[in-house]
């Protein structure tokens, strides 16, 4: 049995791209989309019709910012339409960047992203709404479970941000493993470290002990790998969301995987509990210079892809 195989064994194993093609070779349970995959996505002709299907949607907007807001929505919805029938899970799809700290239009955001998929027929359980783990993002987060929108908390690095999550009552967490990895190789001058002390595999491994140790139903996923050898140092995650390139590695590779996260094990650890308010996450996240300057920056980066998908299709459809 290949290590991929062997991984879905005891993780499950999602898609991180919007490449229906890609999907239908793997086979996941679910998959994950971002502004930058959706754009690498329309580049390619089968992506042409969901398209042009969105811009005549969006045509009842009664100006041009609406119908630009429209169109991208509904973009991003009918892209997770084709991914839903491909996969038996979820889809995640991306509240914009540009509200992650504003806890109402969050809110707004995401039930209008639900409203699309519930009108095509795709039932609000499998869509999980991406938002940026702020303090702002988890308060939407709350308030959107609540209302059965279940929702997936991107962009997080440290262990302040996933408690809050938890808290919050998220239904998924997705750690950035990869990011976390080349900050401290840029901060500390190295090449690489040994997989089992890559700093983004020691997060992850961190969150997942406290979660299990106190019983949040929160779920865990590891998301941006830049190896496989981070990928299998997760094996027992909850989830992973892997890119098409190491899906093909651990399809190759042969050899035993074995378990590393296990539940059992972290509640027999000795593990403090953190009484989280906002004070206390907004200082454990400033005091964590990784934390503060990857959450910042990948803000920043996924606000830029929103706003260059936004501007193809202004160009492509001559809206505005």
């Amino acid at each position: 049995m290949n290590k991929l195989d062997q991984l879905k064994k005891m993780t499950t194993v999602v898609i991180d791209t919007g490449d229906i093609d890609a999907i239908k070779h793997y086979s996941p349970t679910d998959a994950t989309t971002n502004p930058s995959l959706i754009f690498s996505a329309i580049q390619k002709p089968a992506y042409k019709p969901l398209m042009e299907e969105a811009f005549r949607y969006s045509q009842k907007a009664k100006n041009a910012d609406e119908q630009m807001t429209l169109l991208m929505d509904k973009l991003f919805v009918n892209v997770g339409c084709e991914i839903l029938k491909l996969v038996p899970g979820r889809v995640s799809t991306e509240v914009d960047a540009r509200l992650s700290f504003d806890v109402e239009g969050s809110i707004q955001k995401a039930q209008s992203l639900i409203a699309l998929y519930e009108e095509m027929g795709v039932s609000r359980d499998r869509i999980l709404i991406k938002l940026a783990s702020t303090w702002e993002g988890g308060l939407a987060a709350r308030e959107l479970e609540k209302m059965g929108i279940h929702c997936n908390m991107t962009l997080l690095f440290s262990l302040a941000q996933a408690i809050h999550s938890a808290e919050a009552q998220a239904t998924l967490i997705s750690p950035f493993v990869g990011r976390i990895l080349d900050w401290y190789k840029k901060s500390e001058g190295v090449e690489g470290y040994p997989p089992a002390e890559d700093p983004g595999v020691k997060s992850v491994t961190k969150i997942y002990h406290y979660f299990k140790k106190f019983n949040y139903k929160t779920q865990i996923m590891g998301a941006s790998f830049r190896n496989k050898e981070e990928i299998l140092e997760l094996a027992g995650c909850d989830l992973l969301t892997i890119s098409p390139q190491f899906l093909e590695e651990l399809h190759k590779a042969e050899g035993e995987v074995p378990r590393r996260l296990d539940p059992t094990k972290a509640k027999e650890m000795d593990i403090p509990r953190i009484p989280l308010d906002e004070k206390t996450f907004r200082w454990m996240v400033n005091d964590e210079a990784m934390a503060c300057e990857k959450l910042a920056e990948g803000i920043r980066n996924f606000a830029k892809d929103a706003a260059k998908l936004e501007n193809t299709l202004r160009v492509t459809f001559k809206i505005g």
